[in-house]
C-alpha cells in the first residue's frame, strides 16, 4: 500500500468515526433522517480581556506599568499578551444591587446618598449606562439601563425594606400562624418577605442585562452577603457573571444592630407586589425565593461577598467607623478609571469548551495583581449537508 493510499484510508476513518458519533447523539436521534448531515464542531475562540487592577504593597493604584511586566498563562500555558491599553474611554455599563431585605432597613438611607452621587460622577458620557435593581424576597429591576440621571435618583428613592404584611391578609404578627397554614381555599399560605435573594440578583443582571453590554462593566453589590432562599446557587451567580465579562465589586453594609434574620424564618414579612410577575426578569430565575431550606445553617455573608468579588475580578469593601461608605465609592470610581486593559487570543492547544484558568502576575514581586480567575469558551456545532 503507498504512503498516499495509507493517508486517504486514515482521513476515511476519521470522518467516519466523527459521522458515528455525531449519529450517536441524543439530538441527532430528535431529528428526521433527511436533516441529519456532518457535524462540524467549533469552539467560539473570541479575544479574552481582563480588566486589571494594580497595587503596591500599601494598597495603592499603581498606573505606569506596561504588558511587559506581566506574565500571563492559562490553564498553566504560557500565553501571549496581544493588546494592552489603559483606555477609560471605553463604555461604562454600571448595575447597582441593592440588598433591601429587613436586615438592611436602617443602612438604606446612606446608601441612596452615597449611591446618588457615586452614579453623578462614574456617568459621565452619553455612552455610560446604569440600572438599579434591589432584592429581598423578590428581584426587582426598579430603572433599566439609562444614561439618564434624574431618572436613576428617582430609582434610588424607591429603594424601601418590605412592610409588615402578609399575602392573602391577616395578622400582621410573624408568629400568628404557620406559614403553610390554608387560608381557605385550599392553597398554603405564603408569608412575603422573608428572603434574600443575592444570588439570584447577580444571576439575572450578568445574565439578561450585562451580557448583552460590551465594554467596561461592573455590578455593584450592596448587602450583608447573607443570601437566603434563591434558586440560584452561589457558584452559578458567579458563572454567569464570568460569562458576561463582568467585575463584581461587593459593598460589606452590615446592620451592627439588626438580627440578620430581620422577622427571620418562616413567619417574615413583605411588600405588595413589585417585579415582573411571577418574580425575576423576563426569560429567567429569581423570583419569591424558598429555593433552600430555612433550616439551612448560617454562613459568613463576608466570606460569600469576597468569593464573589475576588473570582470576578472585583473587590470586597467594607464599611465600618474608618472607611464610609462614600469612601468606599470613591476608590472604586477610582479602580475603574485606572484599569488596565489586557487582551489575549488563547494559543491553539486550549481550544477545549468550559472554564478556563487564568492566572496574571506581575514580575514586579511586591505589587498585587487584580482580575477575574478565568472565562468559559463556549462550543457551537454547525450542520452541513
Amino acid at each position: 500500500m503507498t504512503i498516499r493510499r495509507q493517508i486517504c484510508l486514515s482521513l476515511a476513518l476519521i470522518f467516519l468515526a466523527l459521522g458515528n458519533s455525531y449519529a450517536q447523539s441524543p439530538d441527532a436521534h430528535n431529528q428526521p433522517a433527511s436533516q441529519q448531515g456532518v457535524a462540524t464542531m467549533s469552539v467560539d475562540v473570541k479575544v479574552v480581556t481582563l480588566p486589571v487592577t494594580v497595587r503596591d504593597k500599601k494598597g495603592q493604584i499603581v498606573r505606569n506599568l506596561t504588558k511587559d511586566d506581566f506574565v500571563l498563562q492559562e490553564d498553566g500555558r504560557p500565553q501571549v499578551i496581544k493588546y494592552f491599553t489603559q483606555d477609560t474611554n471605553l463604555p461604562l455599563t454600571l448595575g447597582l444591587l441593592v440588598d433591601t431585605s429587613l436586615s438592611q432597613r436602617n443602612v438604606l438611607d446612606q446608601e441612596r446618598s452615597a449611591s446618588k452621587v457615586f452614579l453623578d460622577q462614574m456617568l459621565t458620557d452619553a455612552k455610560d449606562k446604569a440600572f438599579l435593581i434591589h432584592f429581598d424576597r423578590e428581584v426587582e429591576l426598579l430603572q433599566d439601563l439609562t444614561s439618564a440621571h434624574d431618572k436613576l435618583e428617582a430609582a434610588l428613592q424607591l429603594l424601601n425594606t418590605p412592610q409588615l404584611e402578609r399575602s392573602g391578609g391577616g395578622s400582621s404578627d410573624p408568629q400568628s400562624s404557620d406559614p403553610q397554614s390554608s387560608p381557605g381555599n385550599g392553597q398554603p399560605q405564603m408569608h412575603r418577605g422573608a428572603g434574600t435573594l443575592l444570588y439570584d440578583a447577580i444571576f439575572l443582571a450578568s445574565n439578561e442585562l450585562m451580557k448583552k453590554q460590551q465594554g467596561r462593566k461592573a455590578l455593584i453589590v450592596l448587602s450583608d452577603g447573607d443570601d437566603r432562599g434563591s434558586k440560584e446557587s452561589l457558584q452559578s451567580a458567579i458563572e454567569a457573571a464570568q460569562r458576561a465579562d463582568t467585575v463584581v465589586y461587593s459593598i460589606l453594609f452590615a446592620d451592627k444592630h439588626e438580627n440578620s434574620n430581620g422577622f427571620g424564618g418562616p413567619g417574615g414579612m413583605g411588600r405588595h407586589g413589585g417585579g415582573w410577575p411571577g418574580g425575576g426578569f423576563p426569560g429567567g430565575g429569581g423570583g419569591r425565593g424558598g429555593g433552600r431550606s430555612q433550616q439551612e445553617p448560617h454562613v459568613d455573608g463576608k466570606k460569600i461577598l469576597d468569593q464573589i468579588s475576588r473570582e470576578t475580578g472585583g473587590r470586597l469593601y467594607e464599611v465600618s467607623k474608618k472607611q464610609a461608605i462614600d469612601q468606599i465609592y470613591d476608590s472604586i470610581a477610582e479602580e475603574l478609571r485606572t484599569q488596565y486593559n489586557l487582551g489575549y487570543t488563547p494559543d491553539k492547544t486550549n481550544t477545549e469548551t468550559g472554564y478556563h484558568k487564568i492566572s496574571l502576575a506581575a514580575k514586579q514581586k511586591d505589587l498585587v495583581v487584580q482580575t477575574r480567575d478565568g472565562y468559559y469558551a463556549e462550543q457551537k456545532a454547525a450542520l452541513s449537508n
